[in-house]
């Protein structure tokens, strides 16, 4: 209902066949995220970090592919976006590197490859593995973790600017991107993202609240 009702609201689309979906976490409550996709017809492409998580959901069925390789998912958006096939694909890496990705093509190509964007890491808990940061790999972060939390984050924070810095790019060009209610924003704001409503106050961010934006 989320992803029907963001198409309805912000594309304008009853029909999401052929628009793209980017969003990220396949675990507890995010797990949904690909079999909502493919249910209202999208392009579905799910980043997640744990590898266990992915197994987990695409042996359930709620996710179609899985894959590590950044030219495989785009080229697999491509074609499923040209020829509006329903598809959930699920990115084993850090949502940071795809939305940085899709930046790439858009300023390689011109084009904007995604159409709606959100995310459900953990980041009500972003310091103690809700979030992971780009600039490690998931093991390594993980170790990090434990013996050096400052570091980690640190290095949280850098990522979280690196991500909203991405979205705002693509933002600009179109894509319609919500904050599902895991405080991704207001940790992003902490870390010094640009992620504040110009003209407003601070408290009010520039993306909207699936609760009352959309569901509302």
């Amino acid at each position: 209902l989320t992803v029907l009702n963001a198409g309805r609201r912000y594309l304008k689309a009853e029909d999401l066949s052929g628009k793209v979906f980017v969003t990220s976490g396949l675990g507890g409550m995010s797990g949904a995220q690909a079999k909502a996709a493919v249910i209202a017809g999208c392009v579905g492409i799910i980043a997640e970090v744990d590898e266990a998580a992915l197994l987990k959901r695409h042996k359930q069925g709620w996710l179609m592919e899985i894959s590590n390789n950044l030219d495989h998912c785009i080229a697999r958006l491509r074609e499923a976006r040209k020829n509006k096939i329903a598809l959930s694909l699920g990115y084993h890496g850090n949502v940071v590197d795809l939305w940085e990705r899709l930046v790439y093509e858009l300023d390689k190509t011109g084009e904007l490859l995604v159409d709606l964007g959100s995310d459900q890491t953990s980041c009500h808990n972003p310091f103690n593995g809700g979030y992971y940061p780009v600039q490690l790999g998931f093991e390594e972060a993980k170790q990090l973790l434990s013996t050096n939390p400052g570091k980690f984050r640190t290095l949280v924070q850098e990522s979280l600017k690196r991500h909203v810095a991405a979205i705002n790019k693509l933002s600009d060009k179109g894509m319609f991107f919500w904050d599902y209610g895991n405080a991704f924003l207001l940790e992003a704001q902490r870390a010094g993202a640009d992620v504040e409503k110009k003209g407003a106050n601070k408290t009010e961010f520039r993306y909207p609240s699936y609760v009352q934006h959309i569901m509302g």
